[in-house]
């Protein structure tokens, strides 16, 4: 059967049941309440709906969607705008796992928003464009390690789950996509300033090609004074310990 279900504001449509079951089924944690985000036509959301003791809501920015929405799913709470200018401490009284078949426009966006509200978020399950999927899972040494691949593997468990062909859209993409899914793991904070921490990796993965010794010139520190070891190496040979170890040193020197 077809999914006549709109991706959130792009112009795909994803027309695989199987697909679609099993990006909901990828949601593990058990957390009781869940956020989708970009439902569109609920592809995704009528795997959701049901599922018993779950505080299960949705934030849509399309207006011809949230009347669908509000239309087959009578009892569903929809949240009428743009989930990147949400304050998502208000949504729900505790933590909640997110799923969606994200804008692929945003993703990127939308994962940086997790980061930034990972103490609220154990867990997501989510559909990308499968060069940001690879980006977010790489391990360092990898091409595709990148600043998000730090950020979100200091805080979360990430899992590559499958890759998606085209053919399950209509029209189909130009780009194959993928489901990745990331769950909290132990940390709570890291050993330095976390804000310096996210300045040092990106400015490091600004000029990629560089070693650090040339990328960190912009932090202005005295470059004697940081680990001889870490400057050597390009950005995406440092693993989120090595970064941790670098910022520490970064606070010493400023």
């Amino acid at each position: 059967m077809e999914v006549r279900a709109k991706k959130s504001l792009g112009q795909h449509f994803l027309k695989d049941e199987g697909i679609a079951s099993r990006i909901a089924e990828s949601l593990v944690c058990g957390t009781p309440r869940v956020l989708e985000i970009g439902p569109g036509m609920g592809v995704l959301t009528k795997y959701l709906y049901h599922r018993p003791g779950v505080d299960f809501r949705a934030v849509e920015l399309d207006t011809e969607s949230v009347a669908y929405l509000h239309t087959h799913y009578t009892d569903l709470q929809v949240i009428e705008g743009d989930f990147l200018a949400l304050d998502l401490a208000t949504l729900f009284r505790d933590s909640f796992a997110v799923i969606g078949n994200f804008p692929y426009n945003i993703s990127s966006q939308i994962l940086f928003k997790v980061y930034d509200n990972r103490a609220l978020i154990p867990e997501v399950v989510g559909m990308f464009q499968k060069e940001v999927a690879e980006r977010v899972a790489a391990a360092p040494g990898s091409k595709a390690y990148g600043i998000l691949s730090v950020l979100l593997s200091a805080f979360y468990d990430i899992e590559y789950l499958f890759t998606v062909p085209e053919h399950v859209f209509a029209p189909p993409p130009k780009v194959k996509s993928a489901v990745i899914r990331l769950r909290r793991n132990d940390v709570t904070s890291l050993e330095c300033d976390e804000s310096l921490f996210v300045k040092v990796v990106k400015t490091g993965f600004n000029q990629r090609r560089k070693t650090l010794r040339n990328a960190l010139r912009p932090l202005s520190v005295p470059l004697e004074q940081l680990p001889a070891d870490l400057l050597s190496l390009r950005a995406e040979q440092l693993s989120v310990a090595d970064f941790v170890r670098l910022t520490q040193h970064v606070t010493e020197a400023l």
